[in-house]
């Protein structure tokens, strides 16, 4: 049994070829739902989406987003009407009272329709509408992601971080307040950021289905450390979980070059230096890491290297077996290790 925390691209990348390192059904997909947003009044969730529409096999994988070969008549024809009538294209926050009224798993992340900011393919359209709609018909968010995976015969448990909300929320040196997807997808990661915030996150919970993922083996693929991973280290109990089980983290970095996506600047944001080494920092918890070959950070924790460049499902397989040797290591070390004093925690 193993568990992968997944957010952003990083992770399914690296699924990609686990499958072949790691038995599907013996494997739990925790990803991240800090990133969601609530679009035209169906909620969208994009972390989660990637893993299930991979795992489904049909996966724009030029663009690790949507449903491959979709069409986009309906995103379309919202552009259209909102620059007919002038209402532009950029993004709609919904005002405070709307953030919070309504169906709760959507609170601080609703923006109006009009010009649809994000760019949603048809088929995709009916997955976000399915879902919301199976929420509105009582299911909780778990429930609701497990008839879609059924839907797209996945093989491995794909479960949300929480069913609770939690937002992502980016604070610009200028002082705005940005939904990350505003800031990444409207405003292209050009704001500097002076903070981050995981809104609803103290109030949150884990679902009992994660706590028991996280009592196995954990991977961290090569994801973002602060909006992919951070909004679920914010919830009450997830890390202290992840410190009772032997944890392997895949760096995004290569020493102080990151791989692709806002990470470095986001890192750089939260007052964390944007390296191999930063991203240990944040995780305090992890036994081991694996490198790029040509990584020159030297850690305090068990280190296997390989090439972690992930262009397809062989360097997925290529990086899932180092992780597979840094469980083992961790393992190992765990059970030769002595026993607790009496009395120690």
């Amino acid at each position: 049994m193993v568990t992968f925390l997944a957010g952003g691209t990083g992770t399914p990348k690296l699924l990609d070829g686990a499958a072949r390192v790691f038995e599907s059904a013996d494997t739990a997909v925790v990803a991240n739902t800090g990133d969601d947003v609530e679009l035209g009044g169906h909620l969208v969730c994009p972390d989660v989406d990637t893993v299930l529409f991979a795992g489904g096999g049909v996966l724009d994988r030029e663009t690790w987003w949507g449903i491959d070969g979709d069409t986009t008549a309906t995103h379309e024809e919202l552009r259209r009407l909102a620059d007919e009538i002038g209402l532009g294209t950029a993004p709609r926050y919904l005002d405070d009272a709307a953030q919070t009224a309504g169906r709760e798993i959507a609170r601080w992340r609703r923006f109006s329709a009009v010009g649809e900011f994000m760019e949603i393919g048809d088929r995709d359209r009916a997955v976000h509408l399915t879902r919301t709609s199976l929420l509105d018909e009582g299911k909780s968010l778990t429930e609701a992601i497990r008839t879609l995976a059924d839907a797209f015969d996945l093989d491995v448990d794909l479960l949300p971080m929480s069913d609770d909300p939690v937002a992502t929320l980016v604070h610009t040196e200028g002082g705005e307040t940005l939904h990350f997807q505003e800031y990444w997808v409207a405003r292209r990661g050009e704001p500097p950021v002076a903070d981050v915030e995981f809104r609803g996150a103290e109030d949150a919970e884990p679902t009992d289905a994660v706590f028991e993922a996280l009592t196995d083996p954990v991977v961290i693929g090569p994801s973002n450390p602060v909006t992919s991973l951070g909004p679920m280290l914010a919830l009450p109990g997830f890390e202290r979980a992840l410190r009772e089980t032997p944890v392997v983290a895949v760096s995004p970095f290569v020493g102080d070059e990151v791989f692709s996506g806002p990470a470095a600047d986001l890192m750089r944001g939260v007052g964390r230096e944007p390296s191999t080494a930063g991203v240990a920092d944040a995780y305090p918890f992890a036994d081991a890491f694996v490198l790029d070959d040509d990584d020159p950070t030297e850690l305090d924790r068990h280190v296997e290297r390989t090439d972690t460049r992930i262009d397809d499902a062989d360097d997925a397989e290529r990086v899932a077996r180092a992780c597979e040797r840094a469980l083992a290591a961790v393992t190992d070390d765990a059970a030769d290790a002595p026993p607790p004093r009496e009395g120690a925690e």
